[in-house]
C-alpha cells in the first residue's frame, strides 16, 4: 500500500462495534487484523480468505493465544518491546509455531497496556504511512479496551465475596453454591484444588497486573477465581489432566508460575503450595487449609519441604500437629535424643545433627558423608558412638522412624 489518504478511513463511530472496527482496518491496509487485550485474549477479528497463518487460526478458535506462540514471542523478545514502547514493531516470521511476517502495537492508555492490534502481512509489506495509520487506530481502540477492563473489574468485585465465603467455610449448601455459580454465569468444575502462592512481600497493583498475565497466558490448569490476600496469592482452579496425572498437572503449573514471574517480570523468592483436588465444593476450605499447611511446612522445614509443592506429598507431616500436641500434653521424652543433647553439649560435639542428617538421607553414607562435608569414615565413627551413647540400634527401621518424628517435632516446640 503506498497511502491511504485516498481511501475512505473515516472511522467515526466505527468503535461502537469492534468487529466492524476491525474490518475497517483490514479494509484500508488490505490485510488480516487482529485485536487483543493485555493478556492476549482475543477481542475481535477481521474476516480473511485464504491467505492467514497457522496462528492466526488457532487463535481465532481458542479465542486467544496460545501458549507455545505466547512464549516463542517473549523469548524472540517481541513482547518485552511492545510492551516497553508504543512504536509499531515489525515481526519477523517464527516458523516453528505456525507465525507468519506481522506488524504488531500495543494499545496504550499513558504507560498501562491495555492490549495490541495484529496486522499480518500476506502479502506486501506496510508502507510507512500504514504504520500511522495503525497508531491512530491503536488511540482509538483504547476507550473500547478500558470500557473492557471496567467490566471485568466489576465480573471480580461480583465474585470475590462468594469467594471468601467459599474459603472460609460459610457457604457449604449445595443448592447455594450452584445458584451462585449459575448468577455469575460459570460452569462449576467437577474437580478443584486450591492453590497458594506466597510472596516475599506485599502484592501490589503493579505486580498483580503481571500476575493476571502469567495466569491467562500460561492456560495449564483453569483458573475459576482468584483473589489477594497482602502477599498471598489464593487460586481456585480446575486441573486439565485425567485420573493420576492431576496432581501432576497443578505441581507443574506452580513450578511453571514461579519460573515465569522470575524470568519475565523480575518477581523472585515466591513459594507455591496446592492443597488436596476434590470435587465436593464443602472441601474448598479443607483444601485451602491444606494449602496454607503446605507453606507453614516449607517455611519450618526449607530443606525437607524444598520439592513439595502439594498437601498429597507431605507424608507423615500431615500428622505433625496432632503428634506434638499429645507429645505436650503427654509429657513424652525421647532419651536416646536427651542423652546425645547431654553429649553434645559437653563435649562441644555434633553426634545429634549427624543422627538427623543420616535419617533425612535414608541411611545413605555417601549422600550423608557429602552433606555433613565429612570423610565416610568420620561419619561410620559417630554413627557407632552414637548407637552407644544413645542406646540406638541403626538398623531397626521403628527406632529410626521414632527418632525421625521426635527430631522434627522438636523444632515445632
Amino acid at each position: 500500500m503506498t497511502g491511504y489518504s485516498s481511501k475512505n478511513h473515516s472511522y467515526k463511530g466505527v468503535l461502537g462495534d469492534m468487529e466492524s472496527f476491525v474490518d475497517h482496518i483490514s479494509d484500508v491496509l488490505q490485510c488480516p487484523i487482529t485485536i487483543e487485550d493485555a493478556n492476549h485474549r482475543l477481542i475481535a477479528y477481521s474476516t480473511h480468505d485464504e491467505r492467514t497463518d497457522p496462528a492466526r487460526i488457532k487463535t481465532i478458535i481458542g479465542r486467544r493465544v496460545p501458549e507455545k506462540i505466547i512464549n516463542s514471542l517473549w523469548k524472540n523478545g517481541v513482547i518485552p518491546a511492545l510492551l516497553a514502547g508504543d512504536e509499531p514493531l515489525r515481526v519477523k516470521s517464527i516458523s516453528e509455531v505456525g507465525l507468519g511476517s506481522r506488524v504488531a502495537i500495543s494499545i496504550r492508555k499513558n504507560k498501562e497496556v491495555l492490549g495490541f492490534i495484529w496486522a499480518l502481512e500476506v502479502e506486501n509489506p506496510l508502507a510507512e504511512d500504514d504504520l500511522v495509520y495503525l497508531q491512530q487506530m491503536a488511540q482509538l481502540a483504547k476507550n473500547h479496551l478500558l470500557q473492557l477492563q471496567i467490566r471485568k473489574q466489576q465480573n471480580k468485585e461480583g465474585y470475590q465475596e462468594f469467594y471468601w465465603k467459599l474459603l472460609t467455610g460459610h457457604m457449604l449448601s449445595k443448592d447455594e453454591i450452584d445458584q451462585e455459580f449459575f448468577q455469575l454465569q460459570l460452569n462449576p468444575p467437577k474437580l478443584f484444588s486450591i492453590i497458594v502462592f506466597q510472596f516475599e512481600s506485599s502484592i501490589d497493583h503493579n505486580v498483580e497486573k503481571n500476575i493476571t498475565y502469567i495466569l491467562t497466558t500460561s492456560q495449564r490448569v483453569k483458573i475459576i477465581f482468584y483473589t489477594i490476600d497482602y502477599n498471598k496469592l489464593i487460586l481456585f482452579t480446575s486441573p486439565k489432566e485425567e485420573n493420576n496425572e492431576q496432581k501432576h498437572g497443578l505441581t507443574n503449573f506452580i513450578e511453571l508460575f514461579i519460573k515465569l514471574m522470575k524470568e519475565r517480570f523480575n518477581v523472585t523468592n515466591i513459594i507455591g503450595s496446592a492443597g488436596h483436588i476434590y470435587d465436593k465444593y464443602e472441601k474448598v476450605e479443607t483444601s485451602y487449609r491444606e494449602a496454607l499447611n503446605v507453606l507453614d511446612l516449607k517455611e519450618r522445614y526449607p530443606n525437607e519441604m524444598n520439592k513439595i509443592l502439594s498437601y498429597q506429598d507431605i507424608g507423615i507431616y500431615q500428622y505433625f500437629d496432632i503428634l506434638l500436641e499429645k507429645k505436650r500434653k503427654d509429657g513424652i521424652e525421647n532419651h536416646s535424643i536427651n542423652k546425645l543433647v547431654e553429649y553434645d553439649r559437653q563435649q562441644n560435639n555434633h553426634l545429634l545433627q549427624t543422627l538427623e542428617a543420616y535419617l533425612d538421607f535414608d541411611g545413605n553414607i555417601n549422600e550423608t558423608a557429602k552433606h555433613l562435608h565429612i570423610h565416610v569414615n568420620t561419619l561410620s565413627y559417630r554413627l557407632k558412638r552414637i548407637s552407644a551413647i544413645g542406646d540406638i540400634n541403626l538398623k531397626d527401621p521403628i527406632q529410626k522412624l521414632t527418632l525421625y518424628i521426635e527430631m522434627k517435632l522438636s523444632r515445632l516446640m
